[in-house]
């Protein structure tokens, strides 16, 4: 029998968006690298003018200097002067020729400043190059007397810093962002996450897993741990109350209905009145059975249980039944985390179910049928029924208690805990359970397991 897929819940359905912690961290992370960004950004935009300004002031000088170095020489002096400049201090003077081939000195923004601010220093007729017949540098055209000359200044003493130191600053910066934005996600996410792993045990029922810790530094968090503990506390207080209630209620009822039984089997004559009396008396007292099961506080101990086995045991005491026909099909070698006896009577539970609810109006018989798959690290199990199903309005009614569907499902006169006491006994052993009707025909129980490894 081909397995169904079950509906939802049961199905763990891929969910598109981020914890809190990765949004926390995507939210400071877009938050600093972006500030760093618009720093260098601003910083680059900020250092040109005042670059500018001062290696166009220090070409200056060197003009200044060259020019009234070579005004006050001789002629033998001057040649010795240019060599030393040439050798020590890497300034080439040249003699400016008419038919000398120059490319502006305008390649950026700062080029361009640089060039303005020189000609405003050095005067009218001030050339600045970036290249003079095919030899890069900055090349300063200037006059001496009436004489022109050339004065090549090794460019990178004018050269913004490279592409590569910012890449260098920016990865860093980056870096030390991310860093800081993963510290600071991971300080505000933790009391949350601890916060919720006690809220799901408290939900399970395990209220003594569930303390925080109520002297964390943060006075908000604190408050909050204090509340929750003290929420965790009274809730275990109510359950143990309603426990031992229930203990007691069953204790009460069960001894005069006792008595009830033992007067029946001696003062009531007429046969047919006892059996009606003693099968109310067993009516009462299964009823009593039922609100004790259902009041069952604590979470199920998980072992690891061949389901196989389970199924047959639960299948075998119907394989002789007139009324209910019971067809299996689990692998021999599945294996699934739950409690043994706890699972065995939620599928006892769900064929005495579907024997009373699900027979089949043509012939009368329930045919009840029990698949299991294994989905990665979960079983899922399918008990169906070739019924007449239950009506929409009433499906997701059916696990409530006391709830009971409509007449063709609800001809027995129960405590309508039955499909309740499957669904929290299922969550116990930390699993779903959901109920659908079946394409073809019938009610369809879907339980979803973890697997054993």
């Amino acid at each position: 029998m081909p397995l169904e897929t079950a509906p939802a819940p049961l199905e763990s359905r891929p969910r598109i968006g981020l914890n809190l912690f990765w949004r926390t961290f995507f939210m400071l992370a877009l938050l600093l690298v972006g500030s760093t960004v618009a720093w260098l950004q601003t910083f680059r935009a900020l250092e040109y003018e005042p670059r500018a300004i001062l290696a166009a002031q220090q070409v200056a000088s060197l003009v200044n200097l060259s020019r009234a170095a070579l005004i006050h020489s001789d002629a033998i002096a001057r040649v010795s002067l240019i060599k030393t400049l040439a050798d020590q201090e890497a300034l080439r003077i040249l003699p400016r020729e008419p038919g000398d081939r120059w490319d502006p000195f305008t390649q950026n923004d700062l080029d361009q400043r640089i060039s303005d601010e020189l000609a405003r220093r050095l005067g009218p007729g001030t050339v600045v190059a970036s290249r003079v017949n095919g030899t890069d540098g900055l090349w300063v055209g200037f006059l001496i007397e009436r004489d022109s000359y050339w004065l090549q200044v090794d460019r990178s003493r004018v050269s913004p810093l490279g592409s590569k130191t910012w890449m260098i600053w920016l990865v860093v910066a980056a870096a030390l962002s991310l860093t800081g934005a993963a510290i600071i996600a991971r300080l505000i996410n933790q009391p949350l996450k601890q916060l919720s792993f006690a809220a799901s045990r408290v939900r399970g029922g395990d209220f003594d897993a569930s303390h925080l810790d109520e002297k964390v530094a943060t006075s908000e968090i604190r408050e909050v741990n204090i509340g929750f503990n003290r929420m965790a506390e009274q809730l275990a207080k109510i359950e143990q109350d309603r426990a031992v209630m229930l203990a007691g209620i069953s204790h009460d009822l069960r001894t005069p209905l006792a008595r009830l039984r033992l007067e029946t089997e001696m003062s009531v004559a007429d046969e047919e009145a006892k059996r009606n009396m003693a099968a109310d008396i067993d009516q009462l007292d299964a009823i009593i059975d039922k609100f004790l099961e259902y009041a069952r506080p604590g979470l199920a101990a998980l072992t690891a249980v061949s389901l196989a086995e389970v199924v047959e045991a639960c299948a075998y005491p119907f394989r002789h039944a007139d009324d209910i026909i019971v067809r299996t099909d689990v692998h021999p070698q599945l294996r699934v985390m739950a409690d043994e006896v706890e699972l065995a009577r939620v599928l006892s539970n769900l064929l005495e179910n579907a024997r009373r609810y699900g027979k089949s109006p043509q012939t009368g018989v329930a045919v009840v049928e029990i698949a299991a798959r294994q989905r990665e690290d979960w079983v899922l199990i399918k008990v169906r029924d070739h019924g007449i199903g239950v009506s929409p309005e009433a499906l997701d009614k059916l696990t409530k208690p006391f709830f009971r569907g409509d007449a063709a499902r609800t001809a027995a006169t129960g405590a309508g805990l039955g499909l309740s006491i499957v669904d929290k006994t299922v969550q116990r052993m930390g699993g779903s359970f959901a109920l659908a009707n079946s394409s073809s025909g019938g009610l369809a129980a879907h339980i979803k397991l973890q697997a054993a490894k």
